[in-house]
C-alpha cells in the first residue's frame, strides 16, 4: 500500500508537469465554431495539434503535427460535459480518463477532420455506441509516464522505435489513450485504418495491427479515411478574396523611414 501511494504521488507530479501548456503555441489556421461544427459528422476523428508539454513528446514520436485524436459522436448523442454543457467530443484526458467534451474546448487549436469514408451506417453506430460505453474507463497512467522520458533532454530515438515505443502502456483493457481508443472502436467493426498487408494467392490479406501501435496520424494517413477542410466545403470564391502584396507594403513602410 506504501509502494502504491508513493506511486500515485509520483504520477500525479508527472501529470501536473506534462498538463502545462507550450509558451508561445501559435495556431496557423482559424476556423470559426460554426464552421467546425456544420462540417462535422457523426463518427469522424477530429486530430488536435496539442500545445502541452505531452503534445511535444507525442509528436516528437509520431513525427507528426497531431498530438491528440478524438471521436466527434454528434449533438445527438445527448451528452455533456463535466461543466453542464452539451458535449459532442469523446476522448481519453490525461486526468479525468475518457470523457465526454464541448467542440468549444479545440476552438483556436490546428485541427483536421479524417472522416471513415466507407463505412456503413451500422457500422458507424457501433463505432459511437462504443465510445460511449467507454466513457468513465481510466486513461493509461503508465503511457503516461513512459511518455513522459521523452520530454527529457536525451539521445535521438531512432525513427524505426518510434512507433513501438507509443506502446509501452500497460495494456489493461480498462484503461486507455486518445488514438488507441478509437483504434479499439474501428477495429471492433473491422473497419480498416492501416492495416498490414501481405499479398497471397493474387490476394490482398490484410491483418489487424495491435492497437496500441496506433497514433494520431495515422488516421490522416489512412486510404480509408477522408480528409475533410470545413474552409474548402464552404467553396468561397478565391477571386473575391482581398490581398495586400507583401512587397508593396514593404516598399510602403521603406518610403516612410
Amino acid at each position: 500500500m506504501i509502494f502504491g501511494s508513493i506511486q500515485r504521488v509520483i504520477s500525479r507530479q508527472i501529470i501536473r508537469y506534462i498538463e502545462k501548456p507550450i509558451l508561445n503555441y501559435k495556431a496557423t489556421q482559424f476556423l470559426p465554431l460554426a464552421d467546425l461544427d456544420n462540417c462535422l459528422q457523426p463518427g469522424d476523428v477530429l486530430l488536435v495539434e496539442g500545445n502541452l508539454r505531452i503534445s511535444t513528446a507525442i509528436k516528437y514520436l509520431t513525427q507528426s503535427t497531431w498530438s491528440h485524436a478524438a471521436l466527434y459522436v454528434g449533438k445527438e448523442a445527448g451528452l455533456k460535459d463535466k461543466y453542464g454543457n452539451a458535449a459532442s467530443l469523446i476522448e481519453a484526458d490525461v486526468t479525468e480518463g475518457i470523457i465526454a467534451v464541448s467542440l468549444t474546448k479545440y476552438v483556436g487549436f490546428n485541427t483536421r477532420i479524417c472522416r471513415p469514408a466507407l463505412i456503413t451506417d451500422q457500422d458507424r453506430a457501433s463505432v459511437i455506441k462504443y465510445m460511449i460505453d467507454a466513457i468513465g474507463m481510466s486513461y493509461d497512467m503508465k503511457n503516461v509516464i513512459d511518455l513522459a522520458r521523452y520530454l527529457l533532454p536525451q539521445p535521438p530515438v531512432p525513427v524505426s522505435w518510434r512507433r513501438k515505443m507509443l506502446a509501452l502502456g500497460s495494456g489493461e483493457p480498462s484503461r486507455a489513450i486518445c488514438s488507441t481508443l478509437i483504434a479499439r472502436a474501428f477495429q471492433d467493426v473491422r473497419y480498416p485504418i492501416l492495416p498490414d498487408i501481405t499479398r497471397e494467392n493474387q490476394q490482398d490479406i490484410l491483418h489487424i495491427r495491435h492497437y496500441s501501435l496506433f497514433t494520431p496520424r495515422d488516421f490522416d494517413l489512412s486510404p480509408y479515411f477522408s480528409i475533410i477542410k470545413p474552409t474548402v466545403e464552404k467553396r468561397p470564391d478565391y477571386k473575391s478574396f482581398n490581398w495586400r502584396d507583401k512587397a508593396n507594403t514593404e516598399d510602403v513602410s521603406t518610403e516612410k523611414t
